[in-house]
Formats: C-alpha cells, structure tokens, sequence
C-alpha cells in the first residue's frame, strides 16, 4: 500500500524523549493516535500531533486517501546534530553542555481491505448496540417519569382528601364543665390555646366576699 510521511528536522529535544512518545502511536489508527496525544503529558507530545496533521494532510491531498482509512505505520526519531556550550565551574573550569536535536519521521498508510471491512463491520455493529442501549434508557426513563407523575396526583389528591376532612370537622366545639370551670375547645383552629372561664352554677355558693359580710352582721352586741 502507498506510505505518506512527513518529517521534522533539527527539533531542539533530544531522541531519546521524543522516542517516549512516538511508542504510543505506533500502530494506531489517526484518531486514536490523536487521542493519545492529547492527554499525553510529556513535553514532545504537542510537536508530534503537528507533525501526525502534516502526514494525513499530506495524504489526503497527495494520494486521496481519506484520514478514515489511515494508521501510523511507522515513527522513529534520529540524532540531529548536537550544539556544544560552556557552563564556567568552580577554580576556573569549565563544564561542556551537550543541547542535542533530533530528526523526527511519521509515515501514515492505508488499511488494507480486509481491515477495512471488518473495522467498518465493527463500527457498524456498535453502533446499532448504541441505539438500541440509548432507546432503551430513553424508554426506562419515560416509564420512570409517568411513575413519578402518577404518584405526585395521588399524593395532590389524598392532601385535598384531607384537607376537605379537616373544613368538614373545623365547627365542631367541645364545652367540658369540672368543678365551676368551662373549658371550650375549637377544633377549628389548632393554634389557639384553649379558653377558661369561671362560671357559677345555679344554686351554687355565694361569692366569697357576701360570706364575710354576713359573719361581721352576726357579731355580738358586745363587740360593737
């Protein structure tokens, strides 16, 4: 099958780190390949996803090959030239830094035919196991809504139960009478605290105060 590379040259990093992340990408199709590169974490990793583009761009527009039947056939980076600096050291050495770059290749190609058949077979059959999962989510949902609705109306319908009983029982009064004392419930309102009041029964005692002024009537002559 036709291979498409595209290639980064003189990349201030050296191979071995950028080799981390092409491991990862090797053998995967476009998409996930991108996939992995955007939740990798290592520095690399931006400057291959460029470079991942570059190749399906370029055989998409060089070979016609739509980037649905791609893989990444090959990766490999190279040592490029290595750039030599001067760090001053304790007692006047010197200590030689070493910046290393590297040459980083990408060649994408396209499935064979019989990979194609079955990676779409396969796309296709999970596709249909989606809808069928999703109509069936939707249909469990719709049954738990009506279910949910019928139990809020018989709960609206029992309350309005309720509070009919109540209006019907609300002018009921109870007078209790216990030793000269009424005691007159409402049932109507609840929060009212119950009323008391002093009542004198027929042929009952005569106040207190009438009693005295008979006992100071009956006192002797001689007293006064």
């Amino acid at each position: 099958m036709p291979e498409t590379a595209a290639r980064l040259r003189h990349y201030r990093t050296s191979p071995t780190k950028v080799r981390q992340v092409l491991r990862l990408i090797v053998g995967k199709d476009v998409a996930e390949a991108r996939e992995i590169l955007r939740f990798c974490e290592r520095g690399p990793a931006e400057t291959v996803m460029k470079l991942l583009d570059s190749a399906v761009a370029n055989a998409e527009h060089n070979d016609n090959v739509p980037e649905e039947e791609l893989y990444v056939a090959r990766a490999f980076a190279d040592e490029g030239p290595t750039a030599k600096r001067w760090r001053p050291r304790a007692r006047g050495r010197g200590t030689r830094i070493r910046k290393r770059t590297s040459h980083i290749t990408i060649v994408v190609a396209r499935f064979e035919d019989e990979d194609l058949e079955r990676r779409r077979a396969r796309e296709a059959s999970s596709t249909t196991a989606a809808r069928a999962s999703r109509g069936r989510r939707v249909a469990a949902s719709q049954k738990k809504a009506e279910r949910e609705a019928a139990r809020e109306a018989e709960h609206d319908h029992d309350h309005d139960h309720d509070h009919d009983h109540d209006h019907d029982h609300g002018d009921e009064v109870e007078v209790e009478v216990e030793d000269g004392e009424a005691v007159v419930e409402a049932a109507a309102d609840a929060s009212e605290t119950p009323v008391a009041a002093d009542v004198t029964e027929a042929g009952g005692d005569e106040p207190e105060a009438a009693a005295d002024d008979a006992a100071a009537d009956e006192k002797p002559e001689e007293e006064k």
